[in-house]
């Protein structure tokens, strides 16, 4: 009796195996491949299908194997990367992507791990090609959304044969190494320096080239305005020498009489003493009234 109860322990637990054997799970964040014999059956739960849950398997002849569904994240190590312009720049990275194709990334990779090796060294040769082709100053600020966008690009091109989508890639930091960063200073230095000596001697021309004008302008409106006055004080002269003439014709000795009292007013002042005859013809009005 003992010996059937011990019998009988030994096949239930063989069923026991047996059937934890045939069910495996699928969570919703996982996608899973059913191999037979080492060949591919079934793919569960891959991409926009929603086979999460309990699933039945062959035991004993089939195995599954799970790979990641949500997108990943692969912090590459900083890098040794040159410009075009020679310079050595030491540039950190990290890479968002997603196994979109889990049949295709288990034929080309196998495992997880051997999927990140395969990026990590495309990625490096990505950065070191698009970063090859510009010059430091623009690695380090001009062009850094252009340039990782291209380096996103080249490196999901080389790795759709892996079955992986490369959602985006992101340069974090890009520094000189310090050996060379006291240089390139002086260097970028020496450039801004230059554009900016540029930059004084056009504006310099600029001023020339305004206050010429102005002078220009100046010199013509100076002149035409002095050519005006002497206009009107011709016409003045002209006229006011006419109502002389006038006066004069009219009344000699009256005219004669006002050109002495204007002549008294202009020469004689407060306080100036003058040494001249009485009998001057220039006081004759003062010794003769006229008649």
């Amino acid at each position: 009796m003992q010996r059937f109860i011990i019998i009988g322990g030994i096949a239930a637990a063989l069923i026991l195996v047996v059937l934890a054997n045939c069910f495996y799970i699928v969570r919703i964040d996982q996608q899973a491949i059913v191999l037979q014999f080492g060949q591919a059956k079934a793919i569960v739960n891959a991409g926009d299908s929603q086979q999460d849950g309990l699933h039945f398997k062959w035991p004993m002849v089939q195995n599954v194997i799970t790979y990641d569904k949500r997108n990943l994240g692969y912090d590459l190590q900083a890098q040794e990367v040159i410009g075009a312009d020679q310079q050595r720049l030491i540039v950190d990275a990290v890479a968002r992507y997603r196994i979109r194709d889990p049949l295709q990334f288990f034929r080309a990779a196998q495992t997880e791990t051997n999927g990140e090796q395969q990026l990590s060294q495309r990625m490096v040769a990505a950065l070191r090609g698009e970063l090859g082709k510009v010059a430091t100053p623009d690695i380090v600020s001009g062009q850094r959304a252009e340039l990782m966008q291209r380096i996103k690009t080249t490196l999901g091109a080389t790795m759709a044969s892996f079955g992986v989508q490369i959602i985006d890639v992101r340069i974090r930091r890009a520094d000189l190494p310090k050996q060379n960063a006291e240089k390139v200073f002086d260097r970028m230095k020496s450039e801004l320096q230059q554009k900016a000596k540029l930059y004084r001697a056009e504006g310099e021309e600029q001023y020339q080239t305004i206050v010429g004008d102005a002078d220009r302008q100046t010199q013509v409106i100076v002149a035409e305005a002095n050519e005006q006055s002497q206009k009107l004080r011709g016409e003045g002269d002209a006229q006011r020498n006419a109502i002389y003439a006038l006066a004069y014709n009219r009344d000699p000795e009256f005219f004669s009489f006002y050109r002495s009292m204007q002549a008294y007013e202009n020469a004689i002042k407060e306080g100036t003493p003058l040494v001249i005859s009485p009998d001057s013809d220039f006081f004759r009005y003062f010794n003769q009234p006229p008649k």
